[in-house]
């Protein structure tokens, strides 16, 4: 006969050992079907719309660039430049610059520059169209080559670009004159123009070249020492101020002349600029060339005028005159007394 084990009462089991019937398994939930998600569409773009989009971007980039040369331009109505683009370019290092105010500067000086360079400077909107057509023809012609260059125009070159000749130079130049005409005024592209503009090899402004040359500031140079300055801008790397050759000196006449300081000239034909000499093969008369290093060769036809060297010894004493013995000069023989003819008989 089989027995059955004792049955143990709940409550004398421990808590964990409480024998609880197995639950019955639940079925796990079927997971909800998710929707299929379709992938958008690609949009074709039209290459013209990337074009366009593109050219945008760019028109943008622009014009944001072109708002820089005027805001820089427009400072320096005010402020005086620090440098200049020639000044960082030039082969002379260090240069000698320093400026000076228009009130130092004399009217001299002035009316020799303009006589000059640009005798339509109050008058014209930076470009002299009629110097420019005969600049043309003359160059054409002639191997003595002749410029057209406004005040301006040099004034915006030597400011913001480079010495060397391109398309591109030019055009910016024709933009750089037009913001100067439009924002400044006359008196102050002048004032500019004669503190930045090189007067000798690394030697720029009025003030400086004043002092070199002439041992004096700006303020105190006389009519004949700023026409040898107003001289010399063509080529400042080859003409000297200090001693100008024949072709320099002929200018310095012509400008003295041209400002009233000089001897009216007899001809119409001596109102006439001097032409500068023959440049040598592979040489331009327009773009002074750098000099080499070391002391500058002096062109030809402009070598300086040499002074004698002073006499520092003691003169000497005259010497007498030498007497000559002189003999009494012997007396003139008397003529013979005419005698009176016959009378007929």
């Amino acid at each position: 006969m089989r027995r059955d084990p004792p049955r143990i009462p709940p409550s004398i089991l421990p808590r964990d050992e409480v024998l609880s019937p197995d639950p019955a398994p639940q079925a796990e939930p079927e997971p909800d079907p998710q929707p299929e998600v379709q992938e958008p569409a690609r949009i074709r773009r039209s290459p013209w719309r990337r074009l366009g989009r593109g050219l945008l971007w760019t028109l943008l980039l622009l014009f944001v660039l072109s708002l820089v040369p005027p805001g820089v331009v427009l400072a320096l109505r005010w402020k005086a430049p620090p440098t200049s683009a020639f000044m960082m370019q030039s082969p002379t290092q260090p240069v000698q610059y320093q400026w000076v105010p228009a009130s130092q500067i004399p009217d001299t000086l002035r009316a020799a520059v303009i006589a000059a360079e640009d005798q339509k400077f109050y008058t014209h909107w930076g470009f002299d169209f009629i110097a420019i057509a005969e600049a043309l023809e003359h160059n054409e012609k002639s191997r003595k080559k002749r410029g057209a260059s406004t005040i301006t125009q040099q004034t915006a070159k030597n400011l913001f670009l480079w010495p060397s000749r391109s398309w591109l130079r030019k055009g910016l130049e024709v933009t750089f004159t037009l913001l100067l005409e439009a924002l400044w005024p006359k008196e102050r592209i002048l004032e500019v123009y004669l503190n930045i503009a090189e007067f000798g090899p690394g030697i720029y402004g009025a003030e400086a070249a004043a002092r070199t040359f002439f041992d004096k500031p700006a303020r105190e140079l006389s009519p004949a020492e700023s026409a040898r300055l107003a001289a010399v801008l063509p080529n400042p790397r080859k003409w000297k101020a200090r001693s100008p050759g024949p072709y320099v000196q002929s200018r310095v006449d012509w400008i003295l002349a041209q400002i009233g300081y000089g001897p009216k000239p007899a001809a119409d034909s001596e109102m006439e600029e001097p032409l500068p000499p023959e440049p040598l093969p592979g040489e331009s008369q327009l773009e002074p060339a750098p000099e080499p290093e070391g002391a500058p060769a002096e062109p030809a036809g402009e070598a300086p005028i040499e002074e004698p060297p002073a006499d520092t010894t003691a003169p000497a004493e005259p010497m007498p005159p030498a007497e000559v013995p002189t003999e009494p000069a012997p007396a003139a023989e008397e003529a013979p007394p005419a005698t009176e003819a016959p009378p007929p008989s």
